[in-house]
């Protein structure tokens, strides 16, 4: 069972959750908007659903409400931000703008973070680069949950990967993916609806397949995109290598199987080499490779073939990366949010704590 709350009723929970633990104004304000920004687009699994884990972060004094988040090195088109155990939601998106203020001057923008936490889905920052005329990248690291392809140890984490490019009249491209099967997230919406997970998402710890959406407190692991060797799991455990070192090892962040458990009841890894989670963030001027306007009118081009293309047997389209989340975002804009009973209940208990009414 679910229930259905305006956007507005959300966020101002959400922003004076945010408020309670410290965060001032403006940071409250930024950090609600990225979270939200997952249930608008229906990516439930990262929107208010993760609201307690952060204050549980807080609470272990793993998050720091009041970060003083600063550029520690620079060039003209580079920067290494240091988040000061910040939350996520709100040092990813002034690493973006620092991305974005260079490529104004230069063309390009390329920001690496430490020192942060879970930011939320990708998307919502790499979208920022959209309304000027650029495209924009975002990537973290993650929990330690996923293990490579012929390993039953969790080396890495869902470490997605996003990419936004604005068109002209069409909507922008925006493709938002885990480098897992599946993110972690929707795994913990099927433990509150008691569901099993499909075949691919997960292995026990022997590596063998699994359906218990529970495996992970049972020492399984998710798996990589691709589920198996042959269906392509090592691009998968590629792909997630990858983001890996451009958030972590580029930045000085913990990485691998050290990189910081999003539970805050998990124990911090030992010897860890860095500080916290990383980012990566990318920013390009379109117009530094060709006229915006040309380019537009050519993605347009390219998006409206695509959308052209003959869909198979049973589908009445096909979609471009970006349009379903696109689409949702209008229906519950108007209509409201659904938000499971199980995160409701969790969210009112929250509220209880600090006297805010859900």
């Amino acid at each position: 069972m679910q229930k259905i709350f305006s956007y507005q009723q959300l966020y101002q929970f959400t922003y004076s959750i945010f408020i309670a633990i410290g965060c001032n104004n403006e940071d409250a304000t930024t950090a609600t908007e990225a979270l939200l920004a997952a249930d608008l687009r229906g990516i439930d699994s990262h929107g208010i659903a993760r609201l307690v884990g952060y204050v549980r972060l807080w609470e272990a004094q793993r998050v720091n409400a009041k970060p003083q988040i600063k550029i520690v090195y620079e060039t003209p088109s580079t920067a290494v931000v240091d988040g000061d155990s910040g939350l996520g939601l709100v040092v990813a998106p002034f690493a973006m703008q620092v991305a974005i203020d260079k490529a104004k001057n230069v063309g390009t923008g390329w920001v690496s973070v430490r020192n942060s936490n879970h930011f939320g889905i990708a998307g919502y920052h790499a979208m920022m680069a959209l309304e000027h005329d650029m495209i924009g990248m975002a990537m973290t690291n993650a929990s330690a949950l996923v293990a490579p392809t012929f390993s039953i140890e969790r080396m890495l984490g869902t470490n997605p990967i996003a990419v936004a490019i604005p068109a002209k009249n069409q909507p922008a491209f925006v493709a938002d993916f885990a480098t897992t099967t599946a993110a972690n997230g929707k795994l913990e919406l099927l433990q509150r609806k008691n569901a099993d997970a499909p075949i691919g998402w997960v292995q026990d710890e022997n590596g063998n397949d699994s359906v218990d959406a529970n495996i992970l407190k049972k020492n399984g692991a998710l798996l990589p995109l691709g589920s198996d060797r042959e269906h392509g799991s090592h691009k998968g455990y590629a792909l997630g290598s990858i983001v890996d070192i451009f958030s972590a090892v580029l930045s000085g962040a913990s990485y691998g199987p050290w990189a910081p458990p999003f539970p805050a009841y998990v124990s911090m890894p030992e010897n860890m080499p860095g500080k916290g989670l990383g980012h990566f963030f990318g920013a390009m001027r379109v117009d530094a490779f060709r006229p915006a306007d040309e380019f537009k009118y050519h993605m347009d081009n390219w998006i409206e073939r695509f959308r052209k293309a003959k869909p198979a047997e049973g589908f009445d389209k096909v979609l471009i990366p970006g349009d379903p989340e696109r689409e949702m975002e209008i229906i519950r804009a108007k209509e409201g949010i659904p938000i499971v009973d199980a995160v409701v209940d969790e969210l009112k208990k929250l509220g209880e704590r600090f006297d805010i009414q859900l």
